[in-house]
């Protein structure tokens, strides 16, 4: 079992941290997924005809993610949280991208409810994972970048396991080693908020619809929370 866990020094400073943990295990990632497919159509259509926006850097919930990375020394407009990228992109697109029905369904999630997402492969995943500041000598390969090697800077918030480091910037950019594919089957995926007093509800409606996505093509799912009251769960 992998341990997820939030350092002290990180839930010091992000006190309403809420992050759930949404792990699949048996995973058919070869197989069509109509309910994800339908949820990206459904998004695609409400954009067009002007019934839905994306959230925006305007919104409280990527306001507080731009905060964070100007904490810890990381420019938002520059470097901008998963979820405002991912809404940039599809404003200016139309469409979102189709990766594989795993990533797929999380990033309709993410969208939808403009909150980050992410997700690691843990039969990729070495030891346990943290979520820390980074001391400098990491090192990180960015996805789809297999032979670049980055080393986060001291302060930056990461996702660790023992070998590497797992997301740049906090929920910037996920690693390739840890990317989810079609061949993955031990998924472990992440909603993230940092206003629980605010937005704890929909992170948990947003992570049961996640859940509801994969239930039809996994044998076993499960929703974890992470906080700095409970600041580790397994994976």
């Amino acid at each position: 079992m992998t341990a997820f866990g939030i350092s002290p020094a990180v839930a010091d400073a992000f006190p309403d941290t809420l992050i759930a943990l949404v792990t699949a295990t048996g995973v058919h990632g070869h197989e069509p997924w109509p309910h994800t497919a339908a949820a990206l159509e459904n998004l695609e259509q409400q954009l067009a005809d002007g019934s839905w926006q994306p959230t925006d850097e305007t919104d409280p919930r990527i306001e507080a993610w731009h905060a964070a990375y100007r904490s810890f020394g990381t420019n938002p407009r520059r470097i901008r949280p998963s979820v405002d990228a991912l809404g940039r992109r599809f404003v200016k697109k139309g469409t979102l991208p189709r990766i594989n029905p795993a990533v797929d369904s999380y990033n309709a999630v993410s969208v939808r409810h403009g909150l980050p997402a992410g997700a690691f492969d843990l039969d990729h995943v070495t030891g346990d994972v943290d979520i820390r500041h980074a001391d400098g000598s990491e090192e990180f390969t960015p996805l789809g970048e297999p032979d670049t090697i980055e080393n986060p800077k001291p302060g930056e918030i990461i996702y660790t396991d023992t070998t590497g480091v797992l997301t740049r910037h906090w929920n910037h950019r996920d690693a390739h080693r840890t990317r989810v594919t079609e061949d993955s089957t031990h998924v472990a995926f992440v909603l993230e908020t940092l206003r629980a007093d605010r937005d704890g509800h929909l992170l948990k409606t947003a992570a049961h619809e996640l859940q509801g996505l994969l239930l039809p093509h996994a044998e076993q799912t499960r929703v974890y929370y992470l906080s700095p009251d409970q600041p580790q769960a397994g994976a």
